[in-house]
């Protein structure tokens, strides 16, 4: 038994009500102390032990009133018998106030701990009712009459009170509710803080991937070719040929360095406007490669910096991409804002390539590693919900157009 019971006690539940409780049992024990044994009319000692024992059951239930409360099946079982027993002691003890202090204690507990909810309210209108009975077993309704105005005015002020200070609770648990709520919101809020961060550094990292193949990697492997062919040569003997190669790799270096240099610029956060870097990179293009890049450009200020960091790296890999592979003579670059969109468009006159062989090999997956290319300049505009589409055709040059959103989703 005290197995099953000693549960209880450790629960949150009673752990709260633990000073209510103490309150309760210092009530009842003083009432106890000054209404039995009150003259001129104090309880006989043939009664005592029979009313003892009731007093100490009611007692003891008291204290396991919050896991009445919690469990539903254990509050009308609970609030019928904490009624019979009040009017059990009131019958021994023969004594009026008595009555008041056990069913007022009563009243502000179940309001208190068990809520207004049906079940409760009905208790404290019985526990209203065995008051009244109370009275009339022990004097008639002359008893009645006489205690009938103390006893609403207790009972109505143990009422308001006990209901201000349920509704406070309540208020109280809600607010403290609210701030888990909102500390388990912040705390999601940093959890996907980082997962954007985590998103971040690894787009970053894909992009300084590309920006290493199109300048390092690829030049650095036809140095290494140009200079394996030059020492071929010297072996063999044809020391002229090996000299051209030279000059050549010499050529190549310097574009690879110039080109190096100019991806750490771009990787540089610079303090620039996008048509300033628009300008920057096709006038590059232009002294880089002796190829003319029509420009126009018809952009207002205020491009959200998102969209201008991603347009200015579409702008910068299709100018590298034409450098690397189109064999153009001319280029023309077009930016502009329409339909609160930025449009981006690139056509050269160069070799042009299968468009549909490009977009089949991509979904089968067998785009080489290392060629990001355009699959880098879609990648981009996916990043922004922006629109990608290209038309090319072998010896019809290439034509890249971008829709990119100015208000970031």
């Amino acid at each position: 038994m005290l197995k099953s019971i000693r549960p209880i006690f450790q629960t949150d539940e009673f752990a709260e009500a633990r000073p209510f409780y103490l309150i309760i049992t210092f009530i009842l024990l003083s009432t106890v102390s000054l209404t039995l044994f009150e003259p001129p009319n104090p309880m006989t000692l043939s009664r005592l032990p029979l009313f003892g024992l009731l007093f100490a059951f009611h007692l003891a239930l008291h204290w396991v009133s919050s896991y009445a409360a919690s469990h539903t099946q254990w509050r009308i079982p609970y609030l019928l018998g904490q009624g019979v027993l009040a009017l059990a002691q009131v019958a021994i003890a023969q004594h009026p106030g008595l009555a008041l202090a056990l069913f007022a204690t009563l009243v502000t507990e179940t309001l208190g701990l068990f809520g207004l909810t049906r079940v409760p309210v009905l208790g404290v209108v019985g526990y209203l009712g065995l008051t009244a009975v109370s009275y009339l077993m022990l004097g008639g309704p002359t008893l009645l009459m006489e205690w009938v105005s103390p006893t609403v005015s207790t009972m109505t002020l143990l009422i308001i009170f006990i209901v201000m200070y349920r509704r406070q609770s309540e208020a109280r648990k809600e607010s403290q509710h609210l701030l888990a709520e909102l500390a388990a919101t912040n705390r999601q809020l940093a959890d996907y803080a980082a997962q954007v961060e985590s998103l971040t550094l690894a787009t970053e990292r894909q992009r300084m991937a590309r920006e290493l193949h199109d300048t390092l990697a690829q030049g650095v492997a036809g140095l290494v070719l140009q200079l394996e062919a030059a020492n071929n040569h010297l072996e063999n003997g044809r020391s002229p040929r090996a000299q051209t190669i030279i000059q050549q790799s010499m050529k190549r270096a310097r574009t690879t360095l110039a080109d190096a240099r100019a991806a750490i610029d771009d990787l540089r956060l610079e303090d620039r406007s996008l048509p300033e870097a628009i300008q920057r990179h096709a006038d590059r293009f232009t002294q880089a490669t002796g190829i003319p890049c029509h420009l126009t450009l018809a952009v207002e200020p205020g491009i959200p910096e998102t969209i201008a960091d991603h347009a200015e790296r579409i702008i910068s890999e299709s100018l590298t991409n034409i450098t690397r592979h189109a064999e153009a003579h001319n280029v023309w670059l077009t930016v502009r804002q329409e339909d609160n969109q930025l449009l981006i468009t690139v056509r050269d006159d160069g070799v042009g390539f299968d468009v549909d062989k490009f977009i089949l090999s991509n979904a089968e997956g067998a785009v080489r590693a290392g060629h990001y290319g355009l699959l880098g300049i879609r990648e981009r505009a996916r990043l922004v919900r922006g629109e990608f589409t290209v038309n090319s055709a072998p010896n019809e040059g290439t034509q890249i157009t971008l829709r990119l959103p100015l208000e970031v989703q």
